[in-house]
Parts: C-alpha cells; sequence; structure tokens
C-alpha cells in the first residue's frame, strides 16, 4: 500500500500559462499521484506529518523555491527539503542551485531525477524516501520503556536518554521494577490460561520447567502489556536478571510474545539494542531477534549468536527450556531455517555509529554450555567477524531476515547526523578501522 506523500508544483508564475504548465508537469504529478502523492497549493501547506516534494516545473524557479522553504521551515524544523527534477526546461540546474543555497544554510535535502514518467527507477526512489521519513517520524514519536536500569555489565551500552532523543528521536521512559511485580500480582491464573496454553502448544518438546515456571513467566508476559498500556509504549527494556534474581522467573517469553505482538522488546536494559530492534523493524517490516555473538572463526567468516529468547514467528520449531545462566524459568530454544539475514548493531559515545554484514544462516544448534537459541551464520558481505575484535559496538547484535545492507546503510546515512564521529578514534561511521589490513566495509 503507497504511503501518502505530498507534491507542489514550483514555478515562476510569469513563465507559463497554466496550459503550458500542464503540459510540462501533468505526466510527472500523474505517475506521483498513483503512488501516493497528493497536489497541494504552494503556501506553507502542513501535511500532517506527511513529507513534501517540490516538482521543479522550470528554470527561474529558485527564488520561489527559498520563500516558500523559508515560510515552512517554522512548521517543519528539522524536515528536509525534497526536490524532483526533470530532463526538461532546465529543470535540474533550477534544483541544483536551490539545493546548494540550503547546505550551504546548514538545511537537509536531497534531489530526485527523473529521466521521464515512465522513470521507475527513480520513482522507486522517492518511494523509499517516502517510507524513510515515516520511519524517521516513527522514531521520533516512539516512546520507549526503560524497565529498571540497564544491567551493569552493559558497560557500552547505557547511552544517555538525551543522546537517543537527539540522534535517534525516542522518549525513554524510566519504570521502576516494582511496577512491574505489583501488576505480578494482579493477574490470574483464568488470565494466564490461553497463553500458557498457547505456547506449550506450539512446542515440540518441554523439557526442564513446570507447570508453575509456565504460568510465572505468562504473569511476567501479561505485567509487562500492562506497562505498555499505562505508559503508551512503542517498544521497551526490561532489567530482565532482577526477575530471575527477585522472582524467581524468567522474562525469555514475555520479550518473545510482546515482539511478535508487534511492541518491541529488548534484553537486560539494553536501550542501544532495541533502538536497533525497532529501526529494522520499522524500516524493513520484519521481526528482529537480538542476541550474543557467543563464538567465531575469522578463518571461515563465521560466529555463532546465542540468546535465552526468540520471537517464535521467526523460527521453525521450539522447544521450552530452562535459562541458560540460572536454569530457572523458561528460555526458548528456536531453530531458525538456513538462509539470508543481516546483523547490525549500533553504537558509540555519540549513538552514531553502524556495523553492518549481510550473511547466511548456515544452521542452528543446540550447545549445553550456550544460551538456548544457537544459530551459526557466515558473514559474505559488508561486516566481517574481525571487526566484532578490533572495533567492537557492544555485546549484542540486531538480526532480520533477508539481504539489507544497502537499504539500512541508505537510511542511517540520511537520517543520522555523523557531527560527533570526529571524537571517536580513527573509526568511521560504519564500525570497521582505518587500517589498510582491515578490511573495507562495503
Amino acid at each position: 500500500m503507497s504511503q501518502p506523500f505530498g507534491i507542489i508544483s514550483m514555478h515562476p508564475g510569469s513563465l507559463l500559462d497554466a496550459d503550458e504548465l500542464e503540459a510540462v508537469t501533468g505526466g510527472y504529478l500523474r505517475v506521483l499521484e498513483a503512488q501516493g502523492g497528493k497536489r497541494l497549493p504552494d503556501g506553507p501547506s502542513a501535511t500532517d506529518g506527511e513529507p513534501l516534494f517540490l516538482l521543479v516545473a522550470t528554470g527561474g524557479s529558485e527564488e520561489v523555491i527559498l520563500k516558500w522553504w523559508e515560510n515552512r521551515a517554522g512548521t517543519s524544523a528539522g524536515d528536509p527539503l525534497f526536490l524532483i527534477a526533470h530532463p526538461g526546461n532546465n529543470s535540474l540546474p533550477a534544483a541544483l542551485e536551490v539545493l546548494a543555497r540550503l547546505q550551504q544554510d546548514g538545511a537537509p535535502g536531497r534531489i530526485f531525477y527523473l529521466k521521464g514518467p515512465d522513470d521507475e527507477a527513480g520513482l522507486r526512489e522517492i518511494s523509499d524516501a517516502v517510507h524513510d521519513f515515516s520511519v524517521q517520524r516513527a522514531l521520533r514519536q516512539a516512546r520507549i520503556g526503560l524497565v529498571g536500569a540497564p544491567s551493569n555489565w552493559l558497560v557500552a551500552s547505557s547511552p544517555d536518554a538525551s543522546t537517543i532523543r537527539a540522534v535517534w528521536g525516542p522518549t525513554i521512559v524510566p519504570i521502576e521494577m516494582d511496577e512491574v511485580v505489583q501488576f505480578l500480582e494482579t493477574i490470574t491464573d483464568a488470565e494466564l490460561a490461553p497463553h500458557v496454553d498457547a505456547l506449550v502448544a506450539g512446542a515440540i518438546e518441554v523439557r526442564e520447567p513446570s507447570t508453575s515456571d509456565l504460568r510465572e513467566v505468562g504473569r511476567v508476559y501479561l505485567a509487562l502489556k500492562r506497562i505498555v498500556t499505562t505508559h503508551r509504549l512503542e517498544a521497551l527494556t526490561v532489567r530482565c536478571f532482577d526477575l530471575v534474581l527477585n522472582q524467581r522467573t524468567t522474562g525469555c517469553f514475555a520479550l518473545a510474545q510482546l515482539t511478535d505482538d508487534g511492541v518491541i522488546a529488548g534484553c537486560e536494559g539494553d536501550l542501544v539494542s532495541t533502538i536497533g530492534l525497532m529501526w529494522a523493524h520499522q524500516l524493513l517490516g520484519a521481526t528482529p531477534w537480538m542476541a550474543n555473538p557467543a563464538q567465531l572463526d575469522p578463518q571461515s567468516n563465521t560466529l555463532w549468536l546465542a540468546h535465552c529468547t526468540v520471537p517464535r514467528t521467526v523460527v521453525e520449531q521450539y522447544r521450552l527450556r530452562s535459562h541458560f545462566e540460572s536454569g530457572l524459568g523458561v528460555g526458548i530454544q528456536g531453530t531458525l531455517a538456513p538462509g539470508p539475514v543481516t546483523l547490525l548493531r549500533i553504537g558509540g559515545a555519540g549513538m552514531n555509529r553502524l556495523w553492518l554484514a549481510e550473511g547466511e544462516i548456515l544452521r542452528s544448534g543446540n550447545a549445553e554450555n550456550l544460551c538456548r537459541t544457537q544459530v551459526e551464520i557466515q558473514l559474505t558481505n559488508g561486516g566481517n567477524v574481525t571487526d566484532l575484535l578490533r572495533a567492537p559496538l557492544g555485546n549484542h547484535l540486531v538480526v532480520v531476515s533477508g539481504h539489507h545492507l544497502v537499504r539500512l546503510r541508505r537510511w542511517h546515512e540520511g537520517q543520522i547526523s555523523h557531527d560527533r564521529i570526529a571524537t571517536e578514534g580513527n573509526q568511521d561511521v560504519e564500525g570497521s578501522v582505518r587500517d589498510p589490513d582491515a578490511a573495507e566495509l562495503q
């Protein structure tokens, strides 16, 4: 389904009459309307959060566009200026001149060049830009619950809420673990039954967990659902080892099920990975998984990822096991199908660095000395496993099905400010080391 956007035709009023203007721009406007665009008058044109594109009809439009931008900027500060240029009537030179001026003034913008109304590649770039804009808006409006403090071991993955807000957009909502405990006490066995029954019915085996264990993890899920509703959250991340230590249960099922419900849920109070999960979900429309790199082999460019939770919609089958580190509660041991995946990690002091790699899932594992869900992945494009040893951004990676390196990198380059990168030594924005012996990220 096409996402809506606004289109305004820009031209000097004295150059073309209405029929002549339609002859120049009509074909472009019609195809843009077919993919979700709507024609707007040339005033400031508020569009309820939808992106706006200015179709540069002719040369001589420069001052008209700059005046429009001056009037528009007060209501849409921070939004980029999207210009559409075409081959005739000096449209492209005018667009180049305008964007050069705006960039001199520090304003964001981009030119989309259509070779003709039937330019499918150019129209696809516009469609992608509309979606990118909607993802940025969604992240700006998102509220992420931080339930408890980040786990103590996340020494490189506990950014300030102000940095997250400035760079990625979401608002962080601190929530005390005591609130979760209070909700746990109010949930009845009758409420639990459908969720526990569905969890057990879908498993090919229930090995360690008892009936009591299953009820308790169902209780955690329903308590966190109430947290989501109470605080109007789009996502959350939980200091889940406090549940292990204090309630003798686990959050593994709850976080997996919330993610399957469409509420991104991260482990261990890891805000960095939770934002990575949200970003992948919003941009790609896929269900992501976060896990620890547990083992790697530089010679074969492979690594094993493992975690005790995984969304059940991304696995072929699953067993219900105990939580690996504690032997308590319920962990999910899922089997992921072999096939293409993309791995990502955001981070850095300024939250503006990115490591990306494409690869293939080779097999799932069942080692007893690792977290329950285990996959071996061979990296094939972009980052290498040696990057994780030389310039790690943290201990969790985000995995999403399919090859999406170009799409993710393009969004990141267009939407995330890299101004602070100079403070982070000699590493570039994609996490590779500027070393002639290091593999260059693609």
